[in-house]
């Protein structure tokens, strides 16, 4: 079997990506890379879409990288030419042009994100702009041969007579995310001098993540005398409402202080989530804050941290007992779960409880039933 993976996608952006590969890799199987990252996170692509003057931005910009991954697919020689090609997150239109390259590939498109449903999340009202994305969205799947989603909730808004070629992988975490945990344990990083809790946030500041639950559970905490020193990193739609919420606490007389990072390089972000006792995942209550596992709870308990997000059939599945589950958008339970962790010996229990799960998310660990799959899939599609 030989792998390429294809695309504009960015697995400094979207490491999920980089997950798949690796854990392919690790798995004996060739994969190389044919890829132009796109420079459009979904948050511009969405401001896209609400600026609809902008979109020859995206046109122009994709046609470029287009034309030089086309140039790179035609420079492979016979014996290069893949049995599989995986389409990278984001790759609605990569996957267009996936197949016509690669015509008697087997195409698999890490269909992780629904356009039209991460649309409504931020914020495009229903209209012409979301039929289109979602007929962007049946375009791009009826191009692939097997589509990979993230959670059985995904899966099944794979339309039915494509289901049967649906594929759960779970998001996972990159190596990186483990040697940061064990580099921190073994350091004792974690370990404030004053007794403070450390907290961190990382994240888009999406509706999704619930951001502004964060907000306000922090500031039950300062009311409470907890002493809690929370570092947010990354800004966006939520972020300025955050920081409004925040700014009601004293920086001198409160018990929460709070870092802001508006960015972090992702090899840095690792080692700076390790050094935290408790990693937040998500809070939203949109319809797709309940069908996703966040990448950064995995990544949370990968670095060793004790992981707080919201109670949802998705996440429960996945981390059981790993982590500390609260209602979406109850900032009371939030601050209240944060508490209990100010009791040393709950914060261990509770990491170790992660620890206990997190090596089922390794890259190797989580591309299982996708190596099922392509084993299972023809090499020549049938169409």
């Amino acid at each position: 079997m030989r792998v390429v993976a294809f695309g504009t996608y960015d697995v400094t952006a979207h490491p999920r990506v980089q997950v798949l590969i690796d854990g392919l890799r690790e798995r004996g199987i060739d994969v190389r890379e044919i890829a132009e990252p796109l420079g459009l996170d979904t948050a511009r692509r969405v401001e896209l879409l609400k600026k609809p003057w902008l979109v020859p931005v995206l046109a122009v910009r994709l046609g470029r990288r287009w034309l030089t991954l086309t140039g790179r697919a035609l420079r492979l020689g016979r014996d290069e030419r893949p049995s599989h090609v995986l389409v990278g997150y984001l790759g609605h239109f990569d996957v267009l042009l996936a197949r016509v390259l690669f015509p008697s590939a087997t195409v698999v498109l890490d269909h992780l994100v629904f356009a039209a449903g991460t649309a409504r999340d931020r914020g495009v009202g229903a209209g012409g702009r979301t039929l289109l994305l979602s007929g962007l969205d049946r375009l791009a799947i009826a191009a692939a041969d097997v589509v990979v989603t993230d959670t059985a909730e995904h899966a099944a808004q794979v339309p039915a007579r494509r289901r049967d070629d649906a594929v759960v992988v779970p998001v996972g975490a990159t190596q990186a995310w483990f040697d940061s945990g064990a580099r921190a344990e073994a350091s004792m990083t974690r370990a404030a001098d004053d007794g403070a809790l450390g907290v961190v946030f990382f994240g888009l500041f999406t509706p999704l993540q619930g951001t502004t639950v964060i907000a306000e559970a922090l500031r039950l905490l300062d009311r409470r005398g907890v002493r809690v020193r929370a570092t947010l990193v990354g800004s966006g739609q939520d972020a300025a409402a955050v920081r409004a919420n925040l700014a009601g606490i004293d920086p001198v007389d409160g018990t929460v202080e709070v870092t802001w990072h508006d960015w972090v390089q992702a090899t840095d972000l690792p080692d700076l989530v390790a050094a935290h006792d408790v990693c937040l995942g998500i809070f939203g209550t949109t319809s797709k804050a309940l069908a996703v596992v966040p990448n950064k709870v995995y990544q949370g308990t990968a670095a060793g941290c004790a992981v707080v997000t919201s109670d949802t059939g998705p996440q429960r599945r996945a981390f059981g007992d790993g982590a500390t589950f609260v209602p979406p958008g109850d900032a009371e339970a939030l601050a209240t779960a944060i508490e209990t962790f100010i009791d040393r010996s709950v914060l261990a229990r509770a990491r170790a409880a992660g620890r206990a799960v997190a090596h089922r998310f390794t890259a190797r660990a989580v591309v299982a039933p996708l190596v099922e799959a392509l084993g299972a899939a023809p090499t020549t599609p049938a169409r």
